[in-house]
């Protein structure tokens, strides 16, 4: 049913296109180079004839392909995020194709200490004789979330070249941001009116989530009493040493490296500053919002030990919501998760449900009235150099965005 070549094609290009958001930019979106990709997109989209498609001030890419039938069918989205994760390197990607999958190691031939391994990532014993993308070793390789890109531009390819399959109104959107936690920070609800939308964005094949954590941010200011340290007996007061101390006083359970499932952990993501201040950046990740509230009972807790080591110190902790877990609202509206699993039926796709331990752009569209679980696009080690996804799960995801048209109209 899907282009598999074509797919494939979309990928590669996507990937090679550089588009790392940033996290301490002030500009929205955080980076032009997004646009780039955005506007190729734009392009693309038009050239397969979609009609009703734009690249907004802000860089979101919206498309609608308008029903072709009169039957009163729900209208539905579909939405990935163009950005790639900061933290490593997503320039100059070289994208290698490892066809039909011996079920061994994948060395990586830009940096051949790099191994992608079966003991390390059981996933690949279920890949076996599939094709394996992956980076060259010296980038990640973007399938966070250019494979959600493809499988959509792919699914509208299909749809645009196949107008006899009837379907409702559907509307594409692809956001900017969405890995420093910005994907609708400028969402315009009124160019996306569906009923309910699905991100493209999870991981292995038969993913579909409709639960995420609940998250805060910490921003963590220490101020010091900066003197000249050959004259600072008694005087100064170390901000840097104060951080530190925060930092090593924390609940060494409750992190992201000591925890999984259901668990929920607080998360140092910067430090930066001198002697006289320095901030530290944090985020708060628990299921519930009970959770939240006990992890930032325990940031105030260390800042009153912290204070007792240096009393003329100050500390100020200012927590912001992020967003929330989208099951408090997916669960009144069970036809939309109803609709997925069809599909998932249709493609003949085990769903693998499990509680994402992060979020999406679809959690906080379901807070702003859009009901949007998420579905898996494929990536695994995301953000990583061992990044890799296969294609034939690409393909069945491209087929659950068709299958989710299809469950739809015969509704």
């Amino acid at each position: 049913m899907i282009n598999r070549e074509e797919l494939l094609a979309r990928f590669t290009r996507y990937v090679q296109i550089h588009t790392a958001s940033d996290e301490e930019s002030t500009t929205f979106p955080s980076t032009a180079i997004q646009t780039d990709l955005s506007r190729m997109l734009v392009q693309e989209l038009k050239d397969l004839g979609v009609t009703e498609v734009e690249l907004d001030e802000h860089g979101y890419v919206y498309a609608k392909l308008p029903a072709n039938t009169d039957k009163d069918i729900p209208a539905v989205g579909f939405l990935a995020h163009v950005d790639t994760a900061p933290a490593e390197s997503g320039e100059n990607v070289k994208p290698q194709l490892h066809k039909n999958y011996d079920g061994g190691n994948i060395v990586l031939p830009g940096d051949t200490s790099l191994v992608i391994t079966p003991e390390e990532n059981p996933v690949l014993n279920e890949l076996k004789g599939q094709d394996i993308i992956t980076s060259d070793g010296t980038t990640l390789l973007g399938a966070d979330d250019k494979a959600g890109v493809a499988e959509i531009m792919t699914a509208v390819a299909y749809l645009m070249e196949n107008p006899d399959r009837k379907h409702g109104d559907i509307y594409i959107c692809f956001t900017p941001d969405e890995e420093i936690g910005k994907g609708v920070d400028k969402f315009t609800m009124d160019k996306f009116p569906v009923q309910f939308a699905y991100t493209m964005d999870g991981g292995v094949l038969g993913e579909l989530e409709d639960e995420t954590f609940c998250a805060d941010a910490a921003d963590i200011t220490f101020k010091g009493i900066n003197v000249h340290p050959g004259y600072a007996k008694d005087k100064m007061v170390n901000a840097i040493r104060m951080a530190s101390s925060f930092i090593t006083k924390l609940n060494t359970e409750t992190l992201p490296e000591t925890t999984e499932h259901r668990q929920k952990y607080y998360h140092a993501t910067t430090m930066k500053g001198l002697e006289n201040e320095v901030k530290v950046s944090m985020i708060i990740r628990s299921f519930d919002r009970e959770g939240l509230k006990v992890l930032a009972t325990d940031l105030e807790r260390i800042k009153g030990e912290v204070l007792k080591e240096f009393p003329r110190g100050e500390i100020d902790i200012a927590i912001r919501e992020q967003y929330r877990n989208m099951k408090e609202i997916l669960d009144d509206h069970p036809e939309v998760m109803g609709t997925a699993l069809k599909a998932f039926e249709k493609a003949g796709i085990e769903p693998l449900r499990k509680p994402i331990r992060g979020g999406t752009d679809g959690a906080r569209l379901t807070y702003m009235g859009i009901p949007t679980p998420n579905v898996f696009a494929g990536a695994v080690n995301m953000h990583g150099l061992k990044e890799f996804v296969s294609l034939d799960t690409m393909e069945k995801a491209t087929e659950v965005i068709v299958h989710i048209v299809d469950t739809l109209a015969e509704a």
